[in-house]
């Protein structure tokens, strides 16, 4: 039991054929034919053009003086010590 069968998908079949009708089945897998063909000629057109190659940085020169900023440093304040109650 739970195994699927060739007569389980028969069953599913004939259910679906009468549910949707043969021309609905039909159109369905056609328009399923078109969306992968579509899909397919989209990844080969993105396979032949290759990807722009990003535009170069502009030159840095050597003559331009680089602006270092001294560490900023804050007085750090003492740990006040807590008072705790035991018992």
């Amino acid at each position: 039991m739970g195994g699927t069968s060739i007569w389980h998908w028969v069953v599913v079949g004939v259910i679906v054929m009468l549910l949707f009708g043969r021309g609905k089945v039909s159109d369905l897998m056609g328009d399923v034919a078109k969306g992968i063909k579509a899909f397919k000629k989209g990844m080969a057109d993105d396979e032949q053009t290759p990807a722009a190659a990003p535009p170069p940085a502009p030159p840095v020169s050597a003559n331009e003086p680089v602006r270092t900023l001294p560490p900023h440093t804050e007085p750090v304040p003492a740990a006040t010590p807590v008072d705790r109650k035991v018992g």
